[in-house]
């Protein structure tokens, strides 16, 4: 079995990585430990820090006793282990601000000055993109964005090699790369970005050979990564959404003097593309492009940014998900579960269409990881058997308002005499009840607020997007009125009413004492245990062929 690796890259990576781990907590990526890095020239970029966070809930819930993260189990939620690391190049430190600090072109002799500046000036405005900040990185100047995430990497090599103050950024880098060369042939990388904005557009081309760089700086030279051997993918993701422009008072500073502008989005992909394309480099380190793309009218993402400025970088940027990030994911779930396409001598392209009628896109369960061996069946069951769970833990059970949750859940279990999860603590409880709130919604002094799932589903909206529109209420009272069993659009997969048509939701939890975990679904902890049993009875309710 080969090893899987992911890495996420810039804003609209760290998103694509949030569907991944949301795939992963549904449980998608049976028996496996997958290794995670983020990288970006942002260390407080807010859609970084948001999906650490939720991978740090996640391993919070794997995690029991001394087994942090705890091991891979199969045919149950959370069955994945995710190893993070979390690697950020670093341009806020003096002297390292900008590019004519870094670059050092006013050191040396007047004859090497005159040159640097020469060739500085050739490439690089130098009035604005050698001033602007670096440690934001949505400037699309992918240029210099390619440029200076080359050198992060290669300095942290050289760093490690020296021996002497190497950051923890580094370490965690240099642990990443331990894992991926002792890999070798069986190693496959997926890496998320975008093409048409900043750090991922800048950093997909050159991420192969940076990391082969580091492996050969690192080893003095002893070791490198083969790319004829090796599996490298990657998303093409174009445009999906738009923001407010720019103003002049935002430009006037040398800081802000340039800033990525959305209505130039189109522009950039299409040149990204051609580049692709044609760039050799491209064409021999990558072994499967998903090119994924949004083409009707964006979404515009910045309506609740008050100063209507445009947002660079930093804690700010935190941006609401998107059905193409969802699509990334499941592009790399094709590319670690494939059995095949990896043998051609340059990059294959893979795309696909979704049905499209009355100016709205329609997803149905073959969409998304397609539907060979019925794995569109598994996703949907897998996928609403999670969504119900959040419903009965936020609504049915208070969680989203901070009431009991899971925990009064596992009170109901002991009304059917199952007794053996009331040893679950109200921390681990506590944890489960946090990740459906990132995952589903919650409510914040009386406010809604979306979660992962409802934010996919209204960036299709009016369109179909596999459960019954009445599944996504938003307020209280409907809530309330929801009947967890019904949340499909088809009635051959809502959950039965019982003998005298009393509610599925009681049904539901009486018939859990006979779905007992499995012994292949590699179960052992107590909470392992609870998860999984959940798990069954979930699926045997929504009645899916998929055996």
């Amino acid at each position: 079995m080969d090893k899987l690796f992911v890495i996420a890259i810039g804003g609209t990576g760290m998103r694509c990585l949030e569907a991944f781990t949301h795939l992963c907590g549904i449980g998608m990526f049976d028996n496996q430990e997958i290794e995670v890095l983020t990288l970006d020239t942002d260390q407080n970029n807010g859609n970084k820090g948001r999906v650490e966070e939720l991978i740090g809930l996640y391993n919070r819930i794997k995690t029991t006793g001394t087994s942090i993260g705890g091991t891979p189990n199969a045919n149950t939620f959370f069955s994945a282990k995710l190893n993070l690391h979390r690697f950020f190049t670093n341009y806020a430190g003096p002297g390292r601000e900008t590019y004519k600090n870094i670059s050092k072109i006013t050191t040396g002799s007047p004859q090497q000055q005159s040159a640097n500046k020469l060739i500085s000036d050739l490439f690089l405005d130098n009035s604005s993109v050698q001033e602007f900040a670096l440690d934001h990185g949505y400037r699309a100047q992918t240029h210099l964005g390619s440029m200076l995430m080359y050198h992060g990497i290669v300095e942290a090599a050289r760093n490690i090699i020296k021996g002497a103050a190497v950051q923890s950024q580094e370490r965690e880098l240099d642990t990443f790369m331990g894992k991926l060369e002792g890999a070798g042939a069986n190693a496959r990388v997926f890496i998320f970005g975008s093409i048409f904005g900043g750090t991922g557009a800048s950093s997909i081309p050159v991420i192969p050979k940076a990391l082969q760089d580091f492996v050969k700086i690192r080893s003095n030279g002893n070791a490198s990564i083969d790319f004829a051997k090796a599996k490298f993918g990657s998303t093409l993701l174009t445009e999906y959404f738009t923001f407010n422009k720019p103003d002049d008072k935002q430009k006037a500073s040398k800081a802000n003097s340039v800033i990525a502008d959305s209505s130039f989005f189109p522009l950039n992909s299409q040149a990204a593309l051609q580049f692709y394309q044609s760039d050799p480099t491209v064409q021999k380190c990558y072994k499967l492009l998903y090119h994924i793309g949004w083409p009707i009218e964006s979404k515009k993402i910045d309506g609740s940014n008050v100063s209507n400025q445009t947002i660079t970088g930093g804690s700010e940027q935190k941006n609401p998900c998107h059905i193409t990030e969802l699509l990334c994911a499941c592009a790399a779930y094709d590319f670690f579960t494939r059995k095949d396409g990896f043998n051609s001598a340059k990059a294959d392209y893979l795309y696909k269409a979704v049905e499209f009628k009355d100016n709205s896109f329609n997803f149905s369960f073959d969409d998304f990881i397609g539907n060979e061996n019925k794995s569109g069946e598994i996703f949907v069951n897998k996928l609403g058997a999670f969504f119900s769970l959040a419903h009965i833990s936020l609504t049915k059970n208070g969680g989203a308002f901070d009431d009991a949750g899971i925990k009064g859940f596992i009170k109901q279990c002991e009304n059917q005499k199952l007794n053996q999860y009331s040893t679950i603590t109200d921390t681990e409880c506590k944890d489960i009840n946090e990740y459906f709130k990132l995952f589903a919604y919650t409510f914040k002094d009386a406010k809604f607020i979306p979660g992962w799932l409802y934010q996919v589903r209204s960036s299709v909206a009016p369109g179909r997007f596999l459960f019954n529109s009445k599944a996504f209420p938003d307020n209280p009272s409907e809530l309330k009125k929801l009947d967890v069993g019904t949340i499909f659009l088809d009635e051959k997969h809502h959950w039965s009413k019982g003998r005298f048509f009393s509610d599925r939701y009681n049904v539901f939890v009486e018939n859990l004492i006979d779905t007992n975990p499995k012994e292949e679904q590699k179960v052992n902890t107590t909470k392992e245990k609870f998860l999984a049993h959940i798990f069954n009875a979930l699926t045997i309710s929504q009645n899916f062929d998929i055996n």
